[in-house]
């Protein structure tokens, strides 16, 4: 069995898993009477339930898993790896049960030091139900890994679900097939504590046990019958409306919804993901910054390490390109870099319409929010500069000159500069720990993390709420919209197009996936009110070519490889005392852009970063992999390449058409950009290109570019912006065509690419949107 890496591993929280814990009595037919604070999985209509004493190593769990579920099992922590997980499975009266322990995607394997107590079972023609007590299993220690479960903190655990049986049904440490699916969910832990004495009496009810390092087990309390009993969801909570609903905890959706509550709206933000940096709740410390609290998100040098964790929870896995599905999302896990947006990212000649020219309220405001500096270590010093230094040495003789880059964002044509950082105090700052924390400290402003919004309600041109996997609320999932109330998705350029799709909002060949999904194609309106827009079509995304270097002077970091568990141990002391040093930035050390024409004449400008290290390197030259460094070219403004997005028949957002070098005059133009960046090379004594070598034309080497790696993950027009329903998907004011309510507020409705990486552009968009959406006639 392969647990998989993916899914169970993500508190990204997949498509319709994720939601809020609720309370759950196990009253009627078969019924224990203990009340659990429960999980209730729509995919499997499986439970989880878990109650907690108010100390203690130790819990009473309960599975509920229909009888098609040949084993089940959770994990108590966010993802399969280094977490204790629990398994259990019927064979014939009884159930088989076992803690289990995985340090890699693989069989788990048997953990000793649980004992497992089974307290009732209960096996009918539909379900089987297994209530036990967990002993010493709040703490583990998994592969020299110390782990632990705290009940009094919001907690993230993940089920997995098999419909094929185990290799030997009688052994609790049977080999299993892989897992139908694996998912996580945000569990409301301290709701699960009850009192001493209450639990003691639920303790009463059974007597059966078996220890967790032995196969041999006692009679089993448990009783069968043939009677066909229902899962009750158990008690809703009372459904809120609200004036505006956002959907997207991530760049745009943040300044949305603190803007929105700033006026006094009363607003929910819901993010399917959970906390990343300390301040928004996150605590996933790297081994060597223990006691202090910083996160792989507050650390600007942990950004390489985003890409080699065995349990990358961070990433949507319901998307088949990188996207953050985490408060934050992308300012959360991106490099960082941080350009201030010049005016022809507004420009109505790429796509705007005229009125979101020059939106410098926008910027300034954005500026006094979120200032940006190019030295982010705490001590003003810079640090591995040797790239800059040796990269400024190849540009200079092409007529390129230094500049601070967001002293003057309009000047982008033969300038290059350092990298400019979202940081203050050394750490990671971004909409997270800014425009959240305003959010939160109102009391209009509500906040919702690890719920999945799967679609709109709405009657015609009205929407009236939207529809979650949190099915306690309202008993239903649906959050109601006051009367003058609007949603606004801010689901990003993949998240959004599918919450459009499965809303019957978007080309009628998206729609009717959903309509024949069993899951979401009941929800669908009716065919007559679906609404036809481009949803998914036009996306762009910058094509990114790397070019690998050598030179004697850099120091290539070791490849960024160690950074997570086994770093240079003088760097992560400094960083940990005062937060400064190499750690205080990521990667990147210099950028540069160019602008070029192409040979149908239009603009087309370049971007290049340079960095230590090296993703990947082909060549027949021998190296030394101590001084390797990356230049990144990327084609941006200007290009004319336009692919599509969209969803398969599992909901997961994909590629239809990749969205680079569709038009040759794009290509043509990253050809001249490398060889005229190259042309300067002989120039710099010990400037050596490794990646392409001499066996491959930079013409060849560009043809040949496998697109996987062409992905810059800038992904932008899903949705986009226009003046016409005939090629936009929303208007002048962010709405959606044909709808009374509904607006867009993302990467997806900018309808070309921006100059630099988008980061601060997305925010300007969000701090642009607001007073638009505002100044319309109708709403709250």
């Amino acid at each position: 069995m392969r647990w998989n890496s993916v899914l169970f591993a993500a508190t990204s929280l997949v498509a319709s898993t994720l939601a809020q814990s609720s309370l759950y009595c196990d009253n009627g037919a078969g019924g224990t009477g203990i009340c659990f604070e429960t999980y209730f999985d729509p995919l499997f209509n499986a439970r989880y339930g878990w109650v907690f004493p108010p100390s203690g190593n130790e819990f009473i769990g309960q599975f509920t898993v229909p009888i098609a579920g040949k084993w089940a099992g959770v994990a108590l922590g966010p993802g399969m790896n280094g977490n204790l997980l629990i398994t259990a499975w019927p064979n014939g009266n009884t159930i088989v049960k076992g803690a289990r322990q995985a340090a890699a995607y693989a069989q788990p394997t048997q953990y000793s030091g649980p004992t497992i107590t089974t307290l009732a079972t209960y096996i009918n023609g539909t379900h089987w139900k297994w209530t036990y007590r967990c002993q010493n299993c709040l703490s583990w220690n998994i592969n020299g890994a110390a782990g632990t479960l705290d009940p009094t903190a919001y907690c993230v655990f993940g089920w997995a679900y098999g419909s094929a049986a185990v290799n030997t049904p009688s052994d609790p440490w049977s080999n299993m097939a892989q897992h139908d699916d694996a998912r996580l969910f945000g569990f409301n832990c301290p709701e699960g504590i009850t009192t001493a004495s209450q639990y003691q009496a639920w303790l009463n009810i059974g007597s059966t046990s078996t220890t967790s390092g032995s196969t041999t087990r006692t009679s089993s309390t448990s009783t069968t019958t043939t009677t066909t009993t229902t899962t009750t969801v158990g008690p809703t909570v009372s459904a809120t409306p609200y004036d505006y609903i956002v959907v997207g905890g991530g760049n745009t959706g943040l300044v949305v919804a603190d803007r929105l509550s700033e006026k006094g709206k009363n607003v929910l933000l819901i993010e399917r993901g959970g906390p990343s940096t300390k301040l928004t709740g996150g605590n996933d410390t790297p081994p060597w910054a223990t006691g202090t609290g910083l996160t792989r998100f507050d650390t600007p040098g942990l950004f390489e390490a985003m890409f080699s964790s065995s349990n990358p929870y961070w990433w949507c896995n319901d998307i088949t390109v990188f996207a953050g599905c985490i408060i934050g999302g992308g300012a959360s896990i991106n490099g960082l870099l941080y350009w201030y947006p010049p005016d022809v990212d507004f420009d109505p000649n790429y796509g705007w319409p005229s009125s979101w020219a020059h939106p410098h309220d926008a910027y300034n405001a954005l500026k006094a929010r979120l200032p940006y500096t190019t030295t982010p270590s705490t001590d003003g010093k810079l640090y591995l500069t040797q790239v800059y230094d040796v990269v400024e040495k190849l540009l200079k003789p092409q007529g390129f000159g230094a500049l601070d880059i967001n002293s003057n964002p309009n000047a982008k044509d033969r300038v290059y500069g350092r990298p400019a950082f979202p940081t203050k105090g050394g750490k990671r700052t971004g909409p997270m720990d800014t425009y959240f924390q305003t959010a939160k400290a109102r009391s209009n402003f509500k906040f919702w993390q690890y719920t999945y919004v799967t679609g709109l309600v709405r009657n015609g041109a009205q929407i009236t709420g939207v529809r979650s996997n949190y099915t306690a609320y309202g008993g239903n999932g649906i959050v109601p919209l006051t009367t003058k109330g609007r949603v606004i998705l801010s689901a990003g350029a993949f998240g959004t197009a599918r919450i459009l799709y499965q809303s019957g909002i978007g080309p009628s060949d998206m729609i009717n996936i959903v309509k024949n999904n069993a899951q979401y194609g009941p929800n669908l309106p009716p065919q007559s009110q679906w609404i036809d827009l481009p949803v998914g079509k036009y996306v762009s995304d910058n094509p990114s070519i790397n070019l690998v270097f050598t030179h004697p002077s850099v120091d290539s970091y070791d490849n960024w490889a160690p950074i997570w568990t086994n770093p240079r141990a003088a760097d992560a002391a400094q960083y940990k005392a005062n937060q400064s040093g190499v750690f205080a930035g990521t990667s990147p050390r210099l950028a540069f852009w160019r602008a070029l024409a192409g040979p149908d004449g239009k603009t087309r400008y370049l971007q290049g970063t340079a960095r230590p290290g090296a993703a990947s390197v082909t060549t027949v030259y021998p190296y030394n992999a101590s001084q390797i460094f990356t230049i990144t070219v990327y084609l941006s403004t200007g290009i004319t390449s336009r692919g599509r997005i969209g969803i398969d028949a599992t909901m997961y957002g994909t590629v239809l058409q990749n969205p680079w070098f569709q038009d040759p005059n794009d290509k043509s133009t990253m050809l001249t950009a490398i060889n005229d960046l190259l042309s300067t090379m002989n120039q710099v004594p010990g400037l050596t290109l490794i990646t392409p070598d001499n066996t491959t034309t930079i013409t060849d080497y560009v043809n040949n570019y496998n697109p996987a790696g062409m992905n810059s993950n800038h992904w932008c027009g899903s949705t986009r912006i226009g003046t016409s329903s005939s090629n936009s998907v929303v208007d002048e004011n962010t709405k959606v065509w044909g709808t009374n309510n509904l607006f867009i507020v993302d990467a997806g409705i900018v309808p070309s690419q921006p100059m630099g990486n988008p980061h601060a552009m997305f925010m300007t968009v969000g701090e642009a949107a607001v007073p638009k959406i505002l100044a319309l006639a109708g709403g709250a």
